[in-house]
């Protein structure tokens, strides 16, 4: 453009900038916005807003305020979304004195403040524990004739959850409906969560019926949190119904909702259910990720099943997938306690062939499965490798060393290393 001889004017400058910060090139839209100010072009009102809102979403408080004192400078009155935009960024920093004298200072200056403001006030103090001035800002701005919206309740449900005020938090909800505020998926979900966290499994699906008949359907995530919970309290039955209920509602489990039910299962040693839980998973088009693996692969270690898992692992080798030191772990631990010492000390020989470390627990595992195959002169030397291996004994390697010492009636050597 310039080496046609085309001189950009403010439309250009605006537009560059408004795509610069739409693409969270916020550095580049700032120079830029700079060199629009040197040619001696003026910025308007949309300007400076875009770059104020694209400065506070980087965090830098300090710019923020000053392009808000910039545009009042030049002529511009900041309007309550420009003030809203640069408290939101002063509370997100934690700075309530400086948001809190940013928001008298916009009511000095005439400016009303909405329902996008009051809640950015309230989200920060909900953040810092301090719920009763949180309810204080409700009640002045109530008393200003803005009512609180289904974002402000939205703020209260979760803060109370999080510090496990549950009952305070359906209160919140029942006033919500009363207000003909319908509360959302997200808050529903929230609420059974904590529900569930608490030990409330029968309350939290009441929930699930109460929220779908006032036609908000639970989505996968308020599903997910109910059979965790279900599973965690051995309620696998219970949490298998539901998945099944999910399938009949047109919800489709996700990753999580597989891996939940799988590990649920394993705890409860239906190896078969879940190993063909697991196919079903890979029938439906959904990818497993490395929690699956793990789910799978110490399940079936725990229940005995190594041929099983030894054609997972290698299933996981040959696809290429990134295996780390847990995975081989997990497996030399089930062939260690099933006795097949062999395939455990190759498996562990593989792990610097994988271009992998063994870890201090990975060591333990080892050092114990060969003392009790009675060859403590052999678990030694794999003990004093591990500082060549940058790879110091804690405290459960000596003990482990120790029994499989005294096991093996090496008790000389025992005393030795317990000095």
């Amino acid at each position: 453009m310039l080496k046609l001889g085309v001189k950009p004017n403010v439309v250009t400058f605006s537009t560059l900038i408004r795509g610069l910060c739409n693409r969270s090139k916020i550095f580049e839209a700032v120079s830029l916005f700079d060199e629009m100010i040197e040619k001696g072009y003026q910025p308007d009102l949309i300007v400076y807003t875009t770059v104020l809102d694209g400065v506070c979403k980087t965090g830098n408080t300090d710019g923020a305020i000053r392009y808000l004192r910039m545009m009042e400078e030049r002529g511009f009155e900041p309007d309550v979304v420009a003030y809203s935009t640069v408290l939101d960024c002063l509370c997100k920093k934690g700075l309530l004195k400086e948001a809190h004298d940013l928001f008298f200072e916009m009511i000095k200056q005439g400016i009303k403040p909405n329902v996008v403001t009051y809640s950015i006030l309230i989200d920060a103090l909900c953040k810092q524990g301090m719920i009763s001035k949180a309810e204080d800002i409700v009640g002045i701005m109530t008393k200003q004739g803005i009512k609180p919206n289904v974002v402000t309740y939205g703020i209260f449900i979760d803060t109370l959850c999080k510090m496990g005020e549950v009952s305070k938090a359906e209160v919140v909800v029942d006033v919500m409906r009363k207000q003909g505020i319908k509360p959302n998926v997200v808050m529903y979900s929230t609420l059974i969560d904590s529900l569930c966290k608490n030990g409330m499994v029968s309350e939290a699906e009441f929930i699930v019926g109460t929220m779908r008949k006032q036609g908000a359907e639970p989505n996968v995530i308020t599903y997910n949190i109910l059979m965790d919970s279900l599973c965690k309290n051995s309620m696998v039955s219970e949490a298998e119904d539901i998945f099944g209920r999910m399938r009949k509602q047109g919800i489709e489990p996700d990753v999580v909702t597989y891996n939940t039910l799988m590990q649920g299962m394993f705890q409860l040693r239906r190896v078969s259910n879940a190993y063909e839980l697991w196919r079903k998973m890979l029938a439906s088009g959904q990818v497993p990720n490395l929690v699956t693996y793990l789910i799978l692969l110490d399940g079936l270690c725990k229940n005995g099943k190594l041929e099983m898992a030894l054609k997972v692992f290698q299933d996981m080798r040959n696809s290429g997938l990134q295996l780390d030191t847990i995975f081989y772990t997990i497996l030399i631990d089930g062939l260690c306690k099933a006795g097949h010492i062999e395939v455990a000390k190759e498996l562990f020989c593989q792990l610097s062939v994988s271009g992998l470390e063994p870890s201090v627990y990975t060591y333990c595992i080892m050092i114990n499965g060969v003392c009790k195959e009675g060859l403590p002169d052999e678990a030694y030397r794999l003990f004093k490798s591990m500082g060549d291996n940058d790879c110091l004994p804690n405290s459960c390697c000596y003990n482990v060393m120790i029994r499989g010492f005294f096991r093996n009636d090496y008790t000389t050597t025992s005393y030795g290393n317990g000095r």
